[in-house]
């Protein structure tokens, strides 16, 4: 499945109900999953919303879904001008005072915890990031 969606923040929710409905299709794909999924994606594509903008980009994000029997792979590309993801460090534990200073930039951290599998290919003309969630989990 491929969507092609403006870069606009009221897409969102069409992208998460689409990767979401897309990923419950697959009879292996544990409801808890789904919701991880749907989590993740939601923050790849506001990332390249905000990245697009940050440029005057207007181009549209490209989001692919490929259920696979017991996982599914997600790439969000967006022609923003990328980042270094090596940089992006891991979060507090949530039980430290210090986590209560990342109020924003969780999104690359949630990826990471939540995907299997997370992988950020980033340059000067733009960002993919690919999710892989297995249907139970790590």
């Amino acid at each position: 499945m491929e969507l092609v969606v403006p870069a606009r923040a009221e897409y969102l929710q069409l992208v998460r109900a689409i990767v979401g409905a897309t990923a419950g299709l697959e009879p292996s794909m544990d409801p808890g999953r789904v919701a991880d999924l749907r989590l993740v994606v939601s923050e790849a594509v506001s990332n390249a919303i905000k990245a697009q903008a940050s440029v005057g980009v207007a181009d549209p994000i490209l989001v692919r879904c490929e259920p696979s029997g017991d996982r599914i792979v997600v790439e969000v590309a967006d022609h923003g001008p990328g980042f270094d993801a090596g940089s992006v460090p891991d979060l507090p534990p949530v039980e430290t005072a210090e986590r209560l200073d990342h109020e924003s930039g969780l999104g690359v951290s949630l990826m990471r915890r939540l995907a299997d599998e997370a992988v950020v290919e980033s340059g000067p003309n733009g960002t993919v990031v690919r999710l892989t969630l297995g249907s139970r989990g790590r």
